[in-house]
C-alpha cells in the first residue's frame, strides 16, 4: 500500500469515527440543562365537583397576548404542552355561561409540570 492510499485510509477512518460520534447520545452535562418548555394540565369541574366535558379552556400569553384554547375532554381534562418558562400565562374555563376564576402561571414558578384545577362558578 502506497503513501497516498494510506493517507486516504486514515482520512476515511477519521471521518467514520467523527460521523459515528454524531449518533451517540448527548453528554451527561447536556442532560443537566433545564428543559426548554413546561406543560400545563388540569381538569375543569362544575360547582358540584363533577368533571365538565366540552368546556372551553383559555390560555393567554401575557407577553404576546396570544390566546390558545382547548375543549376539555370527557373527563374534564385539558392539556397545553410547550409553554415557555420565561412567560407568565393566565388560564380560565368557560361553559354554558359559567366561568372559573383566572389562574396565573408565573415565570417565577420553576415547575416543569403544572396541574391546575378550574372550578366553574
Amino acid at each position: 500500500m502506497g503513501r497516498v492510499e494510506m493517507k486516504l485510509l486514515i482520512a476515511g477512518l477519521v471521518l467514520s469515527v467523527f460521523g459515528a460520534t454524531l449518533l451517540l447520545p448527548a453528554p451527561a452535562q447536556a442532560k443537566s440543562r433545564p428543559e426548554a418548555f413546561r406543560t400545563l394540565t388540569g381538569h375543569v369541574f362544575s360547582k358540584d365537583n363533577k368533571p365538565v366535558s366540552k368546556a372551553v379552556v383559555y390560555l393567554k400569553n401575557t407577553k404576546t397576548h396570544l390566546i390558545e384554547n382547548y375543549i376539555s375532554d370527557p373527563d374534564g381534562s385539558y392539556h397545553f404542552p410547550w409553554l415557555s418558562p420565561t412567560v407568565d400565562y393566565q388560564v380560565h374555563a368557560e361553559f354554558q355561561g359559567a366561568s372559573s376564576d383566572t389562574k396565573i402561571i408565573s415565570s417565577f414558578d420553576s415547575r416543569k409540570e403544572l396541574d391546575i384545577v378550574l372550578r366553574l362558578r
